[in-house]
């Protein structure tokens, strides 16, 4: 039996246009909603199935404002058996507090958490840090840009990519792994589970974990020239084509 905890963060959907708010000190994303990283996605589906193949649990947390609660039901209504809220204001959170919470949390735990699963980056910030700063604050071995996770017994199986080819590696539990996507395919919510995510509880967990402003002053690039030219039509335009192709250098001469 395996409990698995797993933690996801709210962040603004990036599919579309990126507006920052009127003080250029965040992202304004009320016309693009909000979701998690795919990173964080594939940790929620590796945390669901093994806890199906060990008799354990799933447990999905996030720090986070009062409707970051609609990404945690999210995550119960693919499989998730239980879900916590550090209420917060993220943006008061840097990486070494956002560790420092959930560190707090999982040592409150009983029964223990045995495995903890965070995205490999956050998909707003990129900061690359919480999962190896939550390994050290609870003195547990940690692995990052992990794509495929297996337990058996208490070891552990894991595989990433490295700069030769797949990586594999094998350690005992407790630990904390940085799960990136690619290795896990999310599943969708079924109905049955929409309707479990509505009716679940969500737990609320106390830190007292002090936030401290980290803010920088963001701006957006600026947008790219672009241009359109027309070659010709049908099959007089194929010369052209040709002379661009060797002017962008796409094709040796």
């Amino acid at each position: 039996m395996t409990n698995v905890l797993v933690c996801i963060k709210r962040v603004p959907e990036t599919s579309s246009q990126v507006l920052l708010s009127d003080d250029g000190m965040t992202v304004d994303a009320r016309h693009v909603g909000y979701t998690v990283s795919a990173h964080e996605e594939a940790a929620a589906e590796i945390a669901i199935q093994i806890a199906e193949a060990t008799g354990g649990t799933a447990t999905v947390l996030t720090l986070g404002p009062g409707d970051a609660v609609e990404q945690l039901r999210d995550a119960i209504a693919v499989g998730c058996s239980r879900a916590v809220h550090i209420e917060a204001d993220s943006e008061q959170f840097g990486p070494a507090e956002v560790a420092a919470a959930i560190a707090q949390f999982v040592q409150s735990e009983d029964p223990p958490v045995d495995l903890v699963l965070v995205g490999n980056d956050a998909a707003d910030t990129g900061d690359f840090q919480v999962g190896v700063r939550l390994a050290y604050a609870l003195g547990r071995p940690v692995l990052t840009e992990i794509s495929a996770v297996a337990v058996h017994g208490t070891t552990i199986t894991a595989s990433g990519a490295g700069p030769d080819g797949d990586e594999v590696f094998e350690f005992p539990l407790p630990a904390v792994i940085a799960v990136q996507e690619g290795g896990a395919s999310p599943r969708y919510p079924s109905i049955v589970g929409r309707m479990k995510a509505k009716k679940t509880a969500v737990e609320v967990f106390h830190t007292d974990v002090q936030p401290v402003t980290h803010r920088v002053r963001l701006k957006s690039p600026p947008e790219q020239p672009s241009s359109v030219e027309v070659l010709g039509k049908g099959p007089e335009a194929a010369g052209a084509v040709v002379d661009m192709l060797f002017r962008i250098g796409a094709v040796a001469k």
